[in-house]
């Protein structure tokens, strides 16, 4: 009978814990390829729909990638302006104003 007791305690503790709603196959909890596939293969989609569900994976991919490049230029365009800021001894905001003055 203690078994029963012990057993009925555990499944309540993972209920509470929230156990079938992190083991769910949803996707925002998939964390590898296999995850995911999995998660995928279970909606079921045709062809129509995969190939739909590409493209737009496709396109937020470009754009993350996109995005990333930029912060990356951004974060070695700062670098070199503190370099030289280094270099000729001035601020930060004087080299910006000798760039903005070297543009006009």
């Amino acid at each position: 009978m203690t078994d029963n007791f012990d057993l009925q305690d555990a499944i309540s503790a993972l209920d509470e814990y929230g156990y079938e709603k992190k083991q769910t196959s949803g996707l925002e909890n998939a964390r590898n390829a296999n995850q995911m596939e999995t998660y995928l293969k279970s909606l079921n989609y045709n062809l129509r729909r995969l190939t739909t569900l590409q493209t737009v994976v496709n396109k937020l991919v470009d754009e993350e990638e996109y995005k990333q490049a930029q912060t990356e230029n951004i974060q070695t365009y700062k670098s070199k302006i503190i370099n030289l800021s280094r270099q000729y001894d001035l601020s930060f905001d004087d080299v910006i104003e000798i760039m903005r003055q070297q543009k006009s």
